[in-house]
């Protein structure tokens, strides 16, 4: 941990403070996703997938 401080030219306890900042982000947005999750319904994402349109997308945005 220390070898990467010196390579963020950054002191451990920002190191520390920025790990666990990331981690409780990590944290709240599954939370997040989850409390969205179960207000989702099934239902209503099929009615709204039926009004996408049947087509091919453009060359530009094709997966290789």
């Amino acid at each position: 941990m220390e070898a990467l401080a010196t390579k963020e030219n950054i002191s451990i306890e920002q190191l520390v403070a920025v790990a666990l900042s990331a981690q409780i982000s990590a944290w709240m947005t599954k939370d997040y996703l989850q409390e969205k999750a179960q207000r989702g319904s099934w239902e209503k994402f099929q009615q709204v997938l039926t009004k996408v349109p049947d087509v091919e997308p453009d060359d530009y945005d094709k997966l290789d």
